[in-house]
């Protein structure tokens, strides 16, 4: 089995993950996508945090419709501090895999990308892809990797969660709304249980 990794907080899961997830594995001809939720990222400060046992609720009802999507829990159930050279290290164990797993990072990860956690060997364990996040041109990076062409979704978590919050979910003023940007089931299941409200 070929797999590539989306990890992140998924503070909700949107739609731009799933596109660059579908892109991926599309462009890439990798089975399986498995997206793995950190427990407490090592490097992002969790804002309006709606909870672990949420985000994976919401991850895997944004996965249910799309069978080659697989949600991971082991950063949660690892506790502590996520780093991903121990989630390359035991999805490697735990999958009977065909070469190297993918490891899909947004571009706006790449500048801090050499402070991760045993870099160098994760480097070694992963074929590293780059994802468009912020621009459609391929930032550089000194380690080896491959370049997504994906098509850019003008939304990020923290201002789905900014909006919600303030009350602006049903209407943005210009037709567009944060329902448009959530998989319905996630949106149903933010309003079900009030989340960053």
């Amino acid at each position: 089995m070929t797999i590539a990794v989306l990890g992140g907080t998924f503070n909700p899961v949107h739609l731009g993950h799933l596109n660059i997830a579908r892109e991926v594995q599309v462009k890439l001809s990798y089975q399986r996508i498995v997206f793995v939720p950190a427990n407490i990222p090592a490097h992002k400060k969790m804002e309006m945090d709606a909870g672990a046992e949420n985000r994976l609720k919401m991850l895997e009802l944004a996965a249910a419709p799309y069978p080659d999507f697989l949600v991971e829990d082991c950063e949660l159930r690892r506790g502590g501090t996520s780093y991903t050279i121990d989630t390359v290290r035991e999805l490697t164990r735990r999958y009977p895999l065909d070469g190297k797993p993918g490891l899909i990072i947004g571009d706006d990860l790449v500048e801090d990308f050499k402070t991760w956690r045993d870099v160098e060997r994760l480097v070694e364990l992963v074929d590293l892809i780059i994802a468009n996040r912020r621009s459609p041109a391929n930032v550089e990076i000194q380690y080896p990797c491959r370049y997504i062409d994906n098509s850019l979704y003008p939304i990020s978590s923290s201002q789905i969660r900014q909006k919600l919050h303030c009350g602006q979910g049903a209407d943005e003023g210009n037709g567009e709304t944060v329902r448009d940007w959530l998989p319905p089931e996630v949106f149903d299941y933010i309003q079900r249980n009030d989340l960053y409200s």
